[in-house]
């Protein structure tokens, strides 16, 4: 009995240090994300620009073409 008693303590302890460490992880992002947003304006990331779609050539020639190597 003495034995189970052991390990229910270790898996409760074991269970709050892992608590706590995700607490204080949450906490330190929260505070990271403060502190890199308050910096923000000196180097800020340009929008990605969209490449041109290249014009579709016509889809009857495509298809012409097709057929006739499909033919030939």
């Amino acid at each position: 009995m003495q034995l189970l008693g052991q390990g229910l303590v270790l898996m409760f302890s074991g269970m709050g240090i892992v608590y706590l460490f995700l607490v204080v992880l949450i906490f330190t992002a929260k505070f990271a994300s403060a502190f890199v947003s308050r910096f923000d304006h000196i180097l800020p990331q340009e929008a990605p620009k969209k490449a041109a779609k290249p014009a579709a050539a016509n889809d009857d020639a495509n298809v012409a073409l097709a057929i006739a190597v499909a033919l030939g």
